[in-house]
């Protein structure tokens, strides 16, 4: 049976091959192929098993979404022939579409499937005593090798005001009691956008501030596509504004910005913030465990190995070199090689998606356009196709967006995708890249038509065409008919 604080009396004393500090995706990954291969694993997880992405993140946002994009075929339907009237929104109904795609995954991530693997889960607090020991309430526990996977949470900025007035993250927001009438969102990131267009699709009116750009991080023509589409739905998105002051009650908060076009005051019912993320370790008493970090994470080589303490490993979130659930399960991956198989990998090995999940979608691998010139320079070519040109895309009636491959010398740096599926299309372009191949391959297979994923394969195309059809190919296809 798992460990809990309510256990009393002497500390057990367990000895391990493995701890694991923390039960999210990189810890339960590591965990879960450590005792298949029949080493004896201690885990510690203090709350939720499946850490923040199956609790407060990825699962229920993408449920969340999955709502507002039901609400929001019913208002477009017309366009298709069907005439429907506008949606009524049950905002319990909402709730419980999300918790049970909660609980429908939960099972997998849960304590009893992790005892059935041999993994002794202790449901309590674990922190360093020393560089080889973590101890709990009740547990006292020394391993070979420590991995700390605490993830990360909400990053509260310093705005003055903000601590004293009520506000929510994406730990409280899809348990609210009501439905928002009026959502101010302080983050035009990933998650603000994301929140933004699902709460505003579902009837609340909503107002995002944001001090860069929205989506600062993506493709920046794709990004501009995917905010504009946004801003259609009815979102009010303040670009480049600084938020200098909140106050309120509960069901009234203001934000006050300043901005070069002119400074405005936002009143709302809610306020959510979503400004970025910071690694947990809080209470790890990483020092005792000679375990060197800073305000990104844990510091690691690119082993993902402790630089300070060579028993530690740091994945996901709180190794400090992204914040995605999937670059948790690839460290996982990562460790498992180095650490078990004694193989070379390294969290660098491959190329990094991530996928902004609004709609249209906006889809990232490898460099962005921008990044690539600033370290290739003029060296570096794009090759694009957009989807008002896909046969699917037009038979769908979603013709917005275009995919992008970034180019150097035949060799895939990158690619961008803003479209219906970004996400699923993106896979093909990190699948060519994670296996070292060149552009070219993009165009050597068959493409089912139609599919929207043909989009790929004709930007690859398109960056042949000059030398496909010039006037070298053609004076060649010239000599070649005089031959019988």
């Amino acid at each position: 049976m798992a460990t809990t604080s309510n256990e009393t009396g002497a500390k057990r004393k367990l000895k391990a091959d493995l701890i694991v500090i923390g039960g999210g995706s990189g810890g339960l990954s590591a965990a879960a192929g450590a005792a298949m291969l029949g080493l004896k694993v201690v885990l510690y997880e203090k709350a939720e098993m499946g850490g923040d992405c199956l609790n407060y993140g990825c699962v229920p946002s993408k449920a969340l979404l999955t709502t507002a994009k039901y609400a929001q075929s019913a208002r477009e339907s017309a366009k298709f022939g069907v005439t429907t009237s506008e949606p009524v929104v049950d905002w319990e109904g909402v709730k419980a579409h999300v918790r049970k795609a909660i609980d429908t995954i939960a099972p997998i991530d849960s304590v009893e499937r992790f005892e059935g693997l041999g993994v002794t889960v202790i449901q309590e607090h674990g922190q360093f005593a020393d560089p080889k020991t973590v101890v709990s309430n009740t547990t006292e526990a020394t391993a070979r090798r420590i991995i700390v996977a605490t993830g990360s949470t909400a990053f509260i900025p310093p705005i003055p005001g903000l601590n004293e007035a009520p506000y929510i993250t994406n730990e409280s927001v899809f348990s609210l009691p009501e439905q928002p009438k009026h959502l101010i969102i302080l983050g035009g990131g990933p998650i603000g956008m994301e929140m933004a267009q699902a709460f505003q699709r579902l009837g609340t009116e909503v107002t995002v501030i944001e001090m860069d750009r929205a989506m600062a991080r993506a493709d920046a023509d794709h990004a501009a596509v995917a905010v504009e589409a946004i801003r259609e739905e009815g979102v009010t998105i303040l670009e480049g504004h600084k938020a200098v002051k909140v106050t309120g009650t509960q069901g009234a908060v203001t934000v006050e910005t300043e901005a070069e076009s002119g400074n405005q005051t936002v009143n709302g019912t809610h306020l959510l913030v979503a400004v970025g993320r910071r690694a947990v370790m809080d209470g790890l008493e990483l020092e005792a465990g000679d375990v060197a970090f800073d305000r990104g994470g844990v510091k690691v080589s690119d082993k993902l190995r402790s630089i300070s303490n060579p028993r530690v490993w740091a994945l996901g979130d709180v190794a400090g070199q992204g914040q995605f659930t999937h670059l948790a399960g690839w460290h996982a991956s990562v460790f498992t090689r180095r650490a078990l198989f004694k193989q070379g990998s390294k969290a660098s090995d491959l190329p990094l998606p991530a996928v902004t999940y609004v709609s249209p979608e906006v889809a990232q691998v490898g460099l962005t356009e921008a990044e690539a010139r600033e370290q290739f320079g003029d060296s570096v070519t794009t090759s694009s196709f957009p989807f008002h040109d896909n046969d699917r895309a037009i038979a769908e009636g979603k013709t917005l967006g275009e995919a992008k491959l970034i180019i150097r010398k035949g060799k895939l740096l990158g690619a961008s995708i803003v479209g219906d599926g970004a996400g699923d299309i993106i896979q093909m372009v990190g699948y060519g890249m994670s296996n070292k191949l060149g552009v070219q391959s993009l165009t050597n297979f068959i493409s089912p038509y139609p599919t929207r994923t043909e989009i790929v394969k004709r930007a690859a195309s398109a960056h042949f065409t000059p030398t496909v059809f010039g006037n070298a190919s053609k004076r060649l296809v010239g000599l070649l008919q005089r031959i019988p």
